[in-house]
């Protein structure tokens, strides 16, 4: 532990594996895997593919054939990010990865900043791609959406006591170490609401969160997986979570 209460990270990151779940990402697969080969050329990338019916998965089986440094886990259907991520993590750690990072397979969080995240991780536990601190950005966004993703960020940070500034964001670098402190399998949240889950954990548990700008890009190809469902999910999930916390240090249990 630091002066801060927080835990001190080690210095060496180790083996990076970038996960990229996909579901109908038949056009973005190969040109995001290509550019995280590009920009990290040491990383190794593991498609999660949710059984695409658009044949993504069978992409990413030719990717991996071609390069040692590509895998593929098929999973049997949509089962939501949250879930593919958590497979994902789960992968990575029994095969011996020291930082796993969640990437969109869209485009939208650029593989060329992704040499900016890893580097910060010699100070940190959890490096999180921000939208929303001096020099992060969005392209291609409607004012609409940014006052939902600023506004729940805002929200879920002031609720959950979260110093987070970007608390929705999914461009993650996490240290093995990390998400085996965090009670991953007590992780049922999907969306914006998993990626809360996460950083809200990693705060709890003590380890040391940092923020590095990262200009967020609009899909050019393909259907956002955003729905109104997803935006329910998070508010009622963070409200419940905020008030029982709340509840918890107005009424502690005796031991």
């Amino acid at each position: 532990m630091n002066g801060d209460g927080q835990r001190t990270p080690p210095e060496n990151p180790g083996p990076v594996l970038v996960i990229i779940p996909t579901y109908n990402e038949a056009d973005n697969v190969a040109p995001i895997v290509t550019r995280v080969r590009s920009s990290v050329p040491d990383a190794h990338i593991l498609v999660a593919d949710d059984n695409s019916p658009d044949g993504t998965g069978k992409i990413a089986d030719e990717l991996a054939a071609a390069d040692d440094h590509v895998h593929v886990l098929h999973r049997k259907g949509k089962e939501g990010l949250g879930a593919a991520y958590l497979a994902g993590f789960r992968w990575g750690m029994d095969r011996g990865y020291d930082v796993l990072v969640e990437m969109d397979a869209d485009g939208s969080h650029r593989p060329e900043e992704l040499p900016r995240l890893l580097d910060a991780l010699p100070g940190a536990d959890l490096v999180l791609g921000s939208r929303w601190v001096p020099g992060g950005s969005v392209v291609n966004w409607p004012k609409s959406r940014e006052i939902l993703s600023r506004g729940g960020s805002l929200y879920s940070r002031l609720l959950l006591g979260v110093p987070i500034r970007d608390v929705t964001g999914g461009y993650r670098a996490f240290r093995r170490t990390t998400l085996e402190g965090l009670g991953m399998e007590q992780v049922a949240s999907q969306g914006y609401c998993f990626q809360v889950d996460l950083a809200w954990r990693t705060v709890k548990s003590g380890f040391r969160v940092v923020e590095v700008p990262i200009t967020f890009v609009e899909r050019e190809r393909g259907d956002s997986k955003m729905s109104r469902a997803i935006v329910i999910e998070a508010l009622w999930r963070v409200t419940a979570w905020g008030v029982a916390g709340r509840l918890g240090r107005l009424f502690p249990r005796r031991g």
